[in-house]
């Protein structure tokens, strides 16, 4: 938060549009909340009702979050998104945000069709980043979906980012975030090196990991069969 702050100030932002979208925060707030429970909710019941059918649940864990006051007013500016009546809404996709941490890679692919067949889930984007990782070596499966929310006054059809990982993924990003604040954003060149070797091992380690878990699902089936 502190940072935001930093950097609005940098920014010498609109005294007026910041404290309009701080005005406006607490309904922005309930209304992304909303958004992420309703779709939570769906991840949770297609985990269980997956396991029950294939006896195993492909999502490990899941956490989310409402993106702050002060990260929306950064970048709104630096994407030169408009603040007056919130319109920056329309572009801005990531407001509300789901994290799903998966056992295995084919987990995560699972997941993003189970929720995309929903048939009042809407998905705007997807970014594959497993298949296509980041420069840096950072992969994960990213999903924007549209998900109605019934309010009192009416429907709102409202986007959710949805990033999809494995546990492995996710702690290479953590720890590479976390690096990456500590030095304020500037890594050495060599450290970027080591980052991207182990994300290429944590790859390896993922597929392995995968290739595994198939052998024995495949050898319960054929136990199942005899």
């Amino acid at each position: 938060m502190n940072s935001d702050i930093q950097a609005i100030r940098a920014m010498k932002v609109d005294p007026e549009a910041e404290e309009f979208v701080r005005g406006e925060y607490a309904r922005l707030y309930k209304d992304y909340n909303c958004a992420i429970r309703e779709v939570r909710t769906k991840l949770e019941v297609l985990n269980e009702d997956f396991e029950l059918a294939h006896q195993h649940n492909p999502i490990h864990s899941m956490n989310a979050r409402v993106k702050s006051v002060g990260s929306i007013i950064e970048k709104c500016y630096r994407m030169n998104y408009p603040l007056e009546d919130c319109k920056f809404t329309k572009y801005m996709m990531d407001i509300a945000g789901i994290r799903v941490i998966c056992h295995y890679i084919d987990d995560i692919y699972t997941v993003a069709e189970l929720l995309g067949s929903q048939p009042d889930i809407e998905v705007v984007t997807i970014k594959d980043y497993i298949e296509n990782p980041k420069p840096n070596g950072y992969r994960s499966l990213h999903l924007v979906v549209k998900v109605p929310v019934y309010f009192v006054e009416g429907v709102k059809t409202l986007p959710v980012e949805v990033q999809i990982r494995t546990m492995a993924m996710d702690f290479w990003a953590s720890l590479e975030h976390k690096l990456r604040y500590k030095s304020d954003g500037i890594i050495p060149a060599f450290v970027s090196r080591e980052l991207k070797e182990c994300a290429e091992a944590i790859s390896s380690s993922d597929q392995q990991m995968q290739k595994i878990h198939s052998f024995l699902d495949q050898l319960d089936q054929d136990l199942a069969r005899m």
